[in-house]
C-alpha cells in the first residue's frame, strides 16, 4: 500500500458514517398547504407583487391586458413565448443574444417559470423554454411572470425534489429589494423593481 492508498484510506474511515448511525433528522416543520393559490398570492403581495388570478382561457387576453395596462412597447421574450401574447407590442426575442443595453431599455421581459413555491412566495426559472437565460429576467426593470396553477407546490423540500438540480436556477421571492443599515427599503438592485405574476387556471 503506498502513501497515499493508507492516507485516502484513513481519511475515508474518518468521514463515513458507522453503520446504522445515521441521524434521523425530525421533519416537523410544514411540507404541504391545502390552498397553494391562495398562499401564494398572499406571499406575493407581501412582497409587494402584483398578481392577477384567472381562467386558463383568459390567459393570452391577461397577458395582453397587462402588458397594455403599463403601455409597454418592447418586450423581452425568451423562446417559448407565443407571439399571441404579444400581440400590440414589439417582442425582442433572445436570437441572436440581447446585449445588456439593450435590455435595460426594455419594458421588460415576460417569462413563464419551472415551479412557483407556495408558503415562500418563490417564482424558480430554469433557463429552458419560456424563461431563457438568467440575464433575461435580472436587467429589465419590469417582470412579468406567467405561473400555471399545475406549477405551484406547497413547499422548498417539494420544490427541491422536483426540479433538475443541474440547470440553471434562478429564485425570484418579489420584486429586487434590498435594505442598507439604516433600513431603508431599495428596489431594482440586482432585478427588477416590477414584479406581476399571472396565475392560470
Amino acid at each position: 500500500m503506498s502513501a497515499r492508498e493508507d492516507i485516502l484510506g484513513r481519511v475515508r474511515a474518518a468521514i463515513a458514517p458507522s453503520a446504522g448511525a445515521a441521524l434521523q433528522i425530525p421533519r416537523e416543520y410544514r411540507t404541504h398547504t391545502d390552498d397553494r393559490v391562495e398562499t401564494l398570492i398572499e406571499r406575493l403581495h407581501d412582497y409587494g407583487a402584483q398578481t392577477r388570478h384567472v381562467a386558463k382561457g383568459d390567459l393570452g387576453a391577461t397577458v395582453r391586458a397587462a402588458l397594455h395596462d403599463r403601455g409597454a412597447v418592447r418586450m423581452v421574450a425568451p423562446d417559448g413565448i407565443p407571439d399571441a401574447w404579444l400581440e400590440g407590442v414589439e417582442p425582442l426575442r433572445d436570437t441572436p443574444p440581447l446585449d445588456p443595453h439593450t435590455l435595460d431599455g426594455s419594458d421588460g421581459v415576460i417569462t413563464t417559470c419551472a415551479i412557483a413555491i407556495a408558503e415562500t412566495g418563490t417564482l424558480v426559472l430554469d433557463g429552458s423554454a419560456g424563461m431563457g437565460r438568467r440575464i433575461l429576467s435580472l436587467v429589465p426593470d419590469y417582470h412579468l411572470c406567467v405561473v400555471r396553477v399545475e406549477q405551484i407546490v406547497s413547499g422548498v423540500p417539494a420544490a427541491i425534489s422536483t426540479l433538475d438540480a443541474v440547470r440553471p436556477l434562478t429564485l425570484i421571492s418579489g420584486p429586487s429589494a434590498t435594505v442598507d443599515i439604516e433600513l431603508v427599503r431599495v428596489g431594482g438592485v440586482h432585478g427588477p423593481r416590477q414584479l406581476e405574476v399571472i396565475i392560470a387556471e
